[in-house]
């Protein structure tokens, strides 16, 4: 599971508002008549994976319908989900803090409303022994890059700070679809990844690996990603169906910490894509991985510590990486259940 970088925000997107609720026709309908449902849309940032777990979980054991709410989870189109989000066609969406950046900057309506993974699980992978198992020992190999100012920033600053020169790490183009098998064979020395798939993926394909996370060396890279976000315009206007829809994912994701799985199986049956058929072993894997680290540490699911999520964008600010500042921005625990 790579990070979607390749979909890139375009700024002067124009928000729309969705009249989301119940519909009357005039007059008072019958009595027997059922609640219309409040339907909301939700963008994944990528295929299906243990990331989304707990919206599949709410959906198959029926909490949203409980919560009188119609779910539909939609894969994102092709500039990306959290332009989807902005511009109203979907109420929610998969992102992550540092990709928020960018839309933020631009003036986008969005706001990140959970943590859908308390801590920042991502790193640098790379074959065991070779050398590459602190940032300096990326001297002198080849990397595999997006090319994004944000990502070659942190990576500079922590071969930096552990003595190597950034300059002399190769950077070749990031086009692989599966880490470990590039490793193996030979096509790349080192590259970014979220440990819960490609790291937990090395395991499955018995791929011996070398691995660091970003927020040990740096606990400014300690930020939030994935974030579950919403449109501006719907917060405003639907705050009681927002908090419903945020309890029932709550318990979605509550059950996936409790049933690893049952949760994943719910994932793999609720994936319309095909992209997880014949994965079973790597997602039961990744959600025993996962389930841990939904939480984690925080008193409660989906909450944002404001001095962690601050700190990240400050050094954005001050790296000249963003051209506002934007700490204090983009995010709020006011929807969510206590």
């Amino acid at each position: 599971m790579r990070k979607d970088y390749r979909k890139k925000l375009t700024a002067g997107i124009l928000v729309m508002s969705l009249i989301i609720g119940l519909t009357g026709c005039g007059g008072t309908a019958p009595a027997d008549k059922k609640e219309e449902k409040s339907k909301i849309t939700v963008s994944l940032d990528w295929t299906p994976n243990t990331n989304h777990t707990g919206l599949y979980t709410a959906q198959a054991l029926g909490y949203y319908e409980e919560a009188g709410l119609s779910v539909e989870i939609v894969q994102p189109p092709e500039d990306g989900a959290v332009a989807m989000c902005a511009s109203g066609q979907a109420q929610f969406a998969v992102d992550a803090q540092d990709t928020s950046a960018s839309a933020l900057v631009n003036n986008l309506e969005i706001t990140a409303v959970a943590a859908l993974v308390q801590h920042n699980t991502s790193g640098i992978i790379s074959r065991k022994g070779d050398g590459i198992d602190s940032p300096k020992g990326m001297e002198g190999k080849r990397y595999s890059t997006w090319q994004l100012p944000v990502e070659l920033a942190m990576l500079e600053q922590l071969v930096t700070e552990d003595g190597g020169d950034f300059s002399k790490v190769k950077q070749i183009p990031n086009n692989l679809t599966d880490e470990p098998a590039a490793l193996k064979a030979g096509q790349t020395d080192c590259v970014w990844v979220f440990y819960g798939w490609s790291g937990v993926n090395a395991e499955v394909e018995g791929v011996p690996v070398d691995y660091w996370n970003l927020r040990d060396l740096d606990p400014v890279f300690d930020y939030y990603t994935p974030t579950l976000i919403a449109n501006n315009q719907y917060l405003k206007d639907h705050p009681d169906e927002t908090k419903a829809f945020l309890e029932a994912t709550r318990k979605g994701y509550e059950y996936a910490v409790e049933n690893p799985k049952e949760a994943a199986d719910y994932l793999i049956e609720g994936d319309n894509t095909g992209s997880l058929k014949g994965q079973e072993e790597l997602v039961y894997k990744s959600q025993e991985y996962l389930s841990k680290e939904y939480i984690s540490d925080a008193d409660r699911w989906g909450v944002f510590d404001e001095n962690r999520w601050n700190a990240f964008y400050s050094w954005l600010y001050e790296k000249k990486l963003t051209e506002k500042d934007l700490t204090g921005t983009g995010f709020t625990n006011d929807y969510l259940p206590e």
